[in-house]
């Protein structure tokens, strides 16, 4: 379940027009016609991307009069940090050891 999760939020991630539009959204809730705007594409093409994100449990949506207004869900950023921190952790491990041994084999002890 958690990996069917990561993989959506990945996805969503992987385009930039939705990273962008996910950075407007950290600033506070927003209709989709203005996170349209910077990319002047369609009210269409932009629902479309909110419906990506939307599906990865990024953003919620919610009409009000003709408005749909979208926020930011940060808990599923949340997982994807904690997922790629572990990758963090597993890389520094074995860096600090790569440097280690590579100080030891200058002071000639390797």
């Amino acid at each position: 379940m958690v990996e069917e999760r990561l993989d959506a939020t990945f996805h969503a991630l992987a385009d930039p027009t939705r990273r962008g539009m996910l950075a407007r959204l950290a600033r506070g809730e927003t209709s989709i016609g203005e996170l349209a705007e910077p990319y002047r594409m369609s009210f269409a093409g932009a629902s479309k991307h909110v419906k990506v994100l939307e599906g990865a449990g990024l953003v919620a949506r919610r009409k009000v009069g003709r408005n749909q207004l979208c926020r930011l869900k940060p808990q599923r950023l949340a997982e994807a940090d904690a997922w790629l921190r572990q990758w963090e952790t597993f890389w520094t491990v074995r860096l600090d050891r790569l440097e280690a041994l590579i100080e030891a084999e200058k002071r000639g002890e390797a």
